[in-house]
């Protein structure tokens, strides 16, 4: 069995034990045991998730910088770039709408008992959320200093610092070499400690399940079946149509690039956190084959304006609310459906890929609607249950785009590099 399976395999057990031990504490502990146990527990998450996210900024800065330089020209960089916009515009378009279909036909938000929101729930988020306004957006998408893009891992800021970047090492010539050589290592360096790292992914798996099962019980799975159902057959609808698009573009290859992303994938659906496999992802994409400068330019950008299964979560997530409360201007009004979707189209971009970053999203793009803030508190609960579906589908859409811009840009390797288990850095340069 190979390391990359093993690592799956310890995964899942340590999911399975993570509700096994919730479920036994949920049912045979004191209400105050509970209380204390799920926050400490958690913190084997946290260590998990706070290791990851201290190598994702230098990391992100690296690979991209080092893939614009090794794409050789802005020309290249444009059409490299235009082509994985197109391929996310189009997904992102997809996934809202998806999410706006369904919740209409199955309508799970009709005849919802509204006693059971979770105010101290909404307040947290309220927190975290500000007013959305142009001049907030425009904030979060162009970094002030890029330290403090990296200090608070604001992975589209530091996007757009990099493509600068990137893009005047390139423009200077011979002298940027050196420059380009370091973070290449730099790059290397980041995802040798990546592998570190993941050997505790397990323990922050356990950590995250066992939480959520302890506080919350099995029980509300039942509660919220429909809603939860109803998710998931979209999501099982999105996976059908990225799968067949992967399939036209990549035909015989998809198999093997679902079991090189299928370890990243586990770890995704079950830490609830996309920025989670981000370095597994770059270091899995090049194992398939992808030529590493595609992968280090794609990936990072899919990371900001990719993230097909949080879009379809939001149109979904603000029609329930919309259905639970009976607010027929939006549940009845297809005009105001439609805008409802271009805006997210736009308040998403830069959801950072940490958990729970769409129900700020939506509490902000809500509001604009007169959909009630505190309709949040009827889904926090099993939230979770529904960020790790959204998440896992994260994951799939960024690793088809890359994939596909590679194969459009007839820089996929045809040989699956199934036996290597380092990385083909290629340094050619295709004008």
């Amino acid at each position: 069995m190979s390391k990359n399976n093993r690592l799956t395999l310890y995964i899942m057990i340590a999911m399975v034990l993570g509700i096994v031990v919730g479920y036994f504490i949920n049912t045979n502990a004191s209400p105050e045991f509970i209380t204390a146990f799920g926050p400490k527990i958690k913190l084997l998450t946290t260590i998990f998730l706070r290791l990851v996210q201290m190598v994702i900024a230098p990391l992100v800065f690296a690979t991209l910088v080092v893939g614009i330089a090794k794409l050789g020209d802005l020309k290249t960089v444009g059409r490299v770039g235009g082509k994985a916009m197109l391929w996310f515009i189009s997904a992102s378009l997809i996934s809202l709408f998806l999410g706006l279909l369904l919740v209409s036909i199955t309508k799970p938000g009709v005849g919802v008992n509204l006693s059971d929101t979770d105010v101290e729930g909404v307040k947290e988020l309220m927190k975290k959320q500000e007013e959305f306004s142009l001049a907030k957006f425009i904030e979060h998408v162009f970094p002030k200093s890029v330290i403090e893009a990296m200090a608070t891992n604001e992975i589209l800021q530091l996007v757009v610092f990099s493509v600068f970047f990137g893009v005047a090492l390139t423009a200077i010539g011979k002298a940027g070499e050196p420059v380009i050589k370091a973070l290449d290592s730099v790059a290397h360096v980041m995802l040798k400690m990546v592998g570190y790292i993941m050997n505790v992914a397990p323990i922050g798996v356990f950590g995250a399940m066992c939480a959520v099962i302890s506080a919350k019980g099995l029980g509300i799975l039942t509660t919220y079946a429909k809603y939860i159902g109803s998710f998931y057959l979209g999501l099982i609808v999105l996976w059908a149509l990225l799968l067949f698009v992967g399939y036209l573009i990549l035909k015989n290859r998809l198999p093997v690039l679902l079991r090189r992303i299928s370890n990243p994938m586990a770890v995704a659906f079950s830490t609830a956190s996309s920025e989670a496999v981000l370095p597994k992802l770059i270091e899995e994409m090049e194992r398939f084959g992808c030529k590493d400068k595609i992968v280090s330019f794609v990936l990072p950008l899919g990371y900001s304006f990719n993230l097909d299964g949080s879009m379809m979560y939001m149109t979904f997530a603000s029609m329930f609310i919309a259905q639970a409360y009976n607010i027929t201007s939006v549940t009845g009004d297809i005009g105001t459906q439609i805008t409802m979707l271009l805006v997210f189209m736009l308040t998403s971009k830069g959801v950072a890929g940490v958990p729970r970053a769409s129900l700020v999203v939506v509490l902000a793009t809500a509001g604009m609607f007169g959909i009630p803030a505190e309709g949040i508190g009827l889904i926090l609960a099993i939230d979770v249950f529904c960020d790790m579906g959204r998440t896992m589908t994260n994951v799939l859409g960024n690793a088809l785009a890359t994939a596909a811009v590679s194969k459009w840009e007839g820089a996929l390797a045809h040989a699956p590099h199934e036996h290597q288990e380092g990385h083909d850095h290629s340094t050619t340069h295709n004008h």
